[in-house]
This record gives C-alpha cells, sequence and structure tokens, in this order.
C-alpha cells in the first residue's frame, strides 16, 4: 500500500484531477443504477401490476433531497402520472426512453472519467521516469559498477511500462469500483435489508482467497522482474560485445546464455498469469453461489410470506445485485494485476530513493578560477576494505604536467578520478588552490576540467554537435578546435561535413578519428586543468602520431595530468609519478628515472623498448 501511495504521489496537484473524476464517477455510477432498478416499474406494466403504482405514487412532486426515497418517489410520480394520462403502452414507452437516456447519460460521464485518467496516466509516468533519470545521472560513478546496464535499462523500460500498465490503469478499479459497490449496496438495503445482509455472509471469505493470491502474485512478480532485468543485461552485452562473441565463434554459448534466462523468465511469467487468472474465474464462482444462494432464500422468504416483497422487487433486486459482481470481479482482478506493477515500482523507487555518495556539501563554496596549483596530501582512497591508494602525496603547479605511470591496478585512473570528483578521498586531502575540493561545488570544480579518456565517450549525433557538446560555441569556433585536433581533414572528408551523424558512439569513424574529436572537445571546453587517461594506448602508429600532436597543442599552457603505458609520449612531463600497489615508489623526470639503476620506472622502459624492438 505504501508503495502504491508513493506512486500515486506522481499525479500531483490532485486538485487538478480528483474533484472531477469523483464527480464524473459518482454521477456514472449514479445512472448505472437508474438502468436497472426502472426493471421494477417496467416488469410491473408488463405483468399488469400497475395498481401497485398508483397506490405508492406521491399525488405531489416531491421537494429535493438527496436521498434514494427523493429519487425514487420523483420517479413514481412522473410515472403515474403518463401511466394516467397515455395508458401502460405509453408508461411503457416512458420507462424505456429513460432507460435509454440514462445508459447515455452514465457513458458520457464514464467517458469524461476515463479521459481524465489518461492525462493522470501520462503525467504520472512522465514524473516517474524523468525522477529516475535524475537520480541516475546524479549518482556516483562507483554505482555503475555494481549495476548491470540491462538492469538499470529494464527499470527505465519495462518496469515503468509495468507500473503504467498495473498500477496507474487499475487507479479506475481502486476509485471507481469500491464506490459502485458501496452504492449498490446502498440501494439494495434501502429495498430489502435482510436478503443484502445474507449476501454479505460469504464476501470475507472470498476477500481472504483473494488477498492470498494476490500476496503469491508479489513473490512471483520479484523473481520476474529480477529475472527481465539480468536477460536485457546479456541482450547488452550481446550487442556491445558482438565483435568477439563472433570472433571466438562464441554463438552458441552466448546463445545458451540467453535461453536460460528468456526460458526462466517464460516460466516466471506463466506462474504468474496462471495464478492471476484465477483470480477473475474465482471471484464469477463466488458471486454466482452468493446469486443462487439469494435466489433460495429470498425465493423461501416469499413462498413463505415471510417477506414483504412482491415477486417483482425480488427479481429487480436479484438483477440488481448480480451487477455487484463486476465491479466486484474488477476489483478481485485489479488487486491481482497491481502486485506486478507494485514490485517494478518499487525497483524504480529503490533507485529514486539512491542518495548519491558524491554531493554537494551544505554551503559549498564555488571553487575560483584555478591559478597556483593542486596539492595531494596523504590521499587515501580505498572501495570498501580494499586499498588502492595510499599515502599519496603530490604537487602539480599551474602550467605544469605530470605523468603517472606504473603496473595495470597501480592506482593510476583511481587518482586522477578524484581530481573531478567522480570519487571522493577516504582520507587526507585534495587541494586546488588550497581549498578541499569536497568543499567546493561539484559543477565549479568539473567546470575547470577536462577530460580525455582512453575509450572515446561519443554520441549518436552529428560532429558538429559532439564537438559543440554543451557550449554555445560557433560554428567557426567549432571548426578551429577540429583544426588544433588535427581533425578537421577527415571530417571534410566525410559524406556531410560536420554535419555527418557518427552513429552509436561513433561507429563509422576509426579509433583514431574519434579520440581527435575528443580532443577537439577538450579543447574547446578550454580548461585550465586537463587530464588524459591513457589517450593513445589503443591507436596504431599512425593515428597515435596525429592524436599526440593534438594533444602537445591541447596541453600547450594547462596544467595536465597524463596517464601513460607507453612511455615514449610523456617523456617531456615536468615530473613522473611511478605507482605500485597504490604507493608513489619513484617520482623525477624521464632522465633522472632513467640513471635510477634497478628502478621500476627503468625496467618498464627496458620492456616497452624490447618490445617496439622486436616488431
Amino acid at each position: 500500500m505504501k508503495t502504491y501511495l508513493r506512486i500515486l504521489q506522481y499525479a500531483r496537484p490532485w486538485a487538478a484531477f480528483l474533484p472531477q473524476y469523483l464527480l464524473f464517477t459518482v454521477l456514472t455510477i449514479f445512472f448505472s443504477i437508474g438502468n436497472f432498478t426502472l426493471i421494477i416499474p417496467m416488469m410491473r406494466v408488463l405483468f399488469d401490476k400497475t395498481d401497485k403504482v398508483q397506490l405508492v405514487a406521491p399525488t405531489s412532486l416531491p421537494a429535493f433531497k438527496p436521498t434514494i426515497s427523493w429519487v425514487t418517489d420523483t420517479f413514481q410520480y412522473f410515472f403515474a402520472g403518463v401511466l394516467e394520462s397515455q395508458g401502460k403502452l405509453g408508461a411503457l414507452a416512458f420507462v424505456c426512453g429513460v432507460v435509454v437516456a440514462s445508459v447515455l447519460m452514465s457513458n458520457v460521464f464514464r467517458y469524461l472519467s476515463l479521459r481524465l485518467l489518461a492525462t493522470v496516466r501520462a503525467r504520472v509516468i512522465r514524473n516517474l521516469r524523468r525522477d529516475l533519470y535524475h537520480r541516475v545521472i546524479g549518482l556516483q560513478l562507483g554505482f555503475f559498477g555494481g549495476e548491470r546496464k540491462g538492469d538499470l535499462m529494464s527499470r527505465f523500460t519495462s518496469d515503468v511500462q509495468e507500473v503504467e500498465t498495473s498500477v496507474v490503469n487499475t487507479m479506475t478499479a481502486v476509485i471507481k469500483e469500491p464506490l459502485t459497490i458501496v452504492a449498490y449496496f446502498v440501494v439494495l438495503f434501502h429495498i430489502s435489508v435482510p436478503l443484502t445482509l445474507f449476501t454479505l455472509v460469504l464476501l470475507p471469505i472470498s476477500g481472504a482467497i483473494i488477498a492470498t493470491v494476490a500476496k503469491r502474485l508479489r513473490t512471483q512478480a520479484k523473481q520476474s522482474q529480477s529475472t527481465l532485468g539480468t536477460m536485457l543485461s546479456v541482450i547488452d552485452e550481446t550487442l556491445g560485445g558482438i565483435r568477439v562473441i563472433k570472433a571466438f565463434n562464441a554463438q552458441q554459448y552466448i546463445k545458451g546464455k540467453f535461453e536460460e534466462q528468456n526460458d526462466l523468465y517464460a516460466r516466471t511469467s506463466r506462474r504468474i498469469d496462471n495464478t492471476r487468472d484465477l483470480a477473475s474465474p474465482f471471484s464469477e464462482f463466488a458471486g454466482v453461489s452468493v446469486v443462487a444462494g439469494l435466489l433460495y432464500f429470498g425465493g423461501s422468504l416469499i413462498l413463505g410470506g415471510g417477506s414483504d416483497l412482491d415477486g417483482e422487487t425480488f427479481i429487480g433486486y436479484v438483477i440488481l445485485f448480480s451487477q455487484v459482481l463486476t465491479p466486484a470481479k474488477a476489483l478481485s482482478s485489479s488487486f491481482g494485476n497491481i502486485q506486478r506493477g507494485l514490485v517494478a515500482g518499487e525497483r524504480v523507487l529503490r533507485i529514486i530513493d539512491t542518495e548519491p555518495l558524491i554531493r554537494d556539501r551544505p554551503n559549498a563554496q564555488v571553487l575560483p578560477p584555478f591559478q597556483h596549483r593542486i596539492e595531494l596530501r596523504n590521499l587515501r582512497f580505498g572501495y570498501g576494505e580494499a586499498t588502492v591508494l595510499d599515502d599519496i602525496n603530490l604537487s602539480i603547479e599551474k602550467g605544469k604536467t605530470v605523468a603517472l605511470v606504473g603496473p595495470s591496478g597501480g592506482g593510476k585512473s583511481t587518482l586522477a578520478d578524484l581530481l573531478p570528483r567522480f570519487y571522493d578521498p577516504t582520507g587526507g586531502q585534495l587541494l586546488i588552490d588550497g581549498l578541499d575540493v569536497r568543499d567546493c561545488t561539484i559543477h565549479s570544480v568539473r567546470d575547470q576540467m577536462g577530460i580525455v579518456t582512453q575509450e572515446s565517450i561519443l554520441f549518436n549525433d552529428t560532429i558538429f554537435n559532439n564537438i559543440r557538446f554543451n557550449t554555445e560555441a560557433t560554428e567557426a569556433e567549432v571548426m578551429e578546435a577540429a583544426r588544433i585536433a588535427n581533425a578537421h581533414e577527415f571530417i571534410e572528408a566525410t559524406p556531410e561535413g560536420y554535419q555527418t551523424v557518427i552513429g552509436d558512439r561513433g561507429s563509422r569513424l576509426s579509433g583514431g578519428q574519434r579520440q581527435r574529436l575528443s580532443i577537439a572537445r577538450a579543447i574547446l571546453r578550454n580548461p585550465p586543468i586537463l587530464i588524459l587517461d591513457e589517450a593513445t594506448s589503443a591507436l596504431d602508429t599512425e593515428s597515435e602520431q596525429l592524436v599526440q600532436q593534438a594533444l602537445t597543442r591541447l596541453m600547450q599552457n594547462r596544467t595536465s595530468l597524463v596517464i601513460a603505458h607507453r612511455l615514449s609520449t610523456i617523456q617531456h612531463a615536468d615530473e613522473i609519478i611511478v605507482l605500485q600497489h597504490g604507493r608513489i615508489v619513484e617520482r623525477g623526470t624521464h632522465e633522472q628515472l632513467l640513471r635510477k639503476s634497478g628502478g621500476l620506472y627503468q625496467r618498464l622502459n627496458t620492456m616497452q623498448a624490447a618490445g617496439s624492438e622486436s616488431i
């Protein structure tokens, strides 16, 4: 119930729709009940018992009162008048005309309520998906390392869709059907208290059975949504690694992984459908059983003279009670349908409720423009109990280039990720011009940094928009940045120049071309602090030379932190930091480190030189 009410919060403001929806629903119910209560006077005409009409009809038009008696007395007054002036055939025509008008009004108000509900449904889903997207964008990078991308995608797509189908669409059942049932029973009590009390005996039994079915559905739905997330992850991995799958002839292997999850999802869905479909037949069987009991009980009262009901009123009562089965059946079905949606809603809300670990502190200040130096003082960082960086002390003066080298897993990329606050240190300080970055707003810190990574992150858009990304740069400025990045010539050679769409993640471009676009994007941003994370390690020799030239231009007059595996690319760095097992084991210039006999840097350089000679 808590999850359901939480989802309905996304329909706010309720005042914009709830009063109108309740009004339309009440009017729909009023005219719907009127359709069937008119059966009683119609049967009196057909069975030639119109003398009773004259006895119960008031002699003057009743004054308005919000009661059932006022409605029945008003109808009886007009019905008796038509019967007296136009005879039985005219009275029958009058009743039929009122029935048609009542049905028309009932459906008009039902349409208006559904139309209003459609607006509410769209608003709920829009707001829910918006909050989910905004939360995901705001979460720290570490969150995504522990989540499957396919599972996150399933929350945006299938989970939100399930919320719409199973929760929001049942609003009409949750609001309208209980009101309908209550309204019907008010009328039924007005007609006969003993008969209505008899029908209420079996309702608690039906409700208990339906509640048991709903609880079982909830458990099955959790397994179903989890399985779907795993299956989407397999699909995502397949699409992302299709080249490797084909190269290793692994089609059958990956098909097996998919089929396992697909079959599990199908079995779970089948069990859910079987359980959910049980609610409707049971409610119908229970309803018919109650009607049969009602016929026997009521018939015995009338035949035995124990009731003041006449035959036509009793038949009208039975027909009216049978209409209670429709909203009751819809309500029981909705309880089954809603369970799967509530599980999906919980999965979505779980992400929305996840608080980002990296956030602005209260009263965080804006980082002033970079002027002097970046300092790392006794810096430590770890994931849980695993230490990645330990006791790092480093100072990077403005305009200097510092390179990070060392074996894989030494903590180079992690150290670089601490500068733009992708992560926060678990110990020590990271200072920019003497200010701890944790005391500054995330936006102001990242606003002064440009990042070029080994994997070029591009978007399925035009070349122009990828370079201009999140700036207000003019076309001339974009083209100038492309020239500096050695990208202008290949861009002009593409079919539509700067308006060429590069495909998903830039798949229509080579690795060197993608990297040069990333550099052009960083150049256009014109950041005072530059982070280069192995920007040339995945390129061929020719592409590396073009990219290295672009990087050299980019690094001019900037403070740069460079992560490199190819030591030849950082020989001119002002200082080289050698990291191993999260600690600084060596530091100095290229020449100084080469002269250090038995040093790690010298050994790495010798290994790379030997590898180059063997090629």
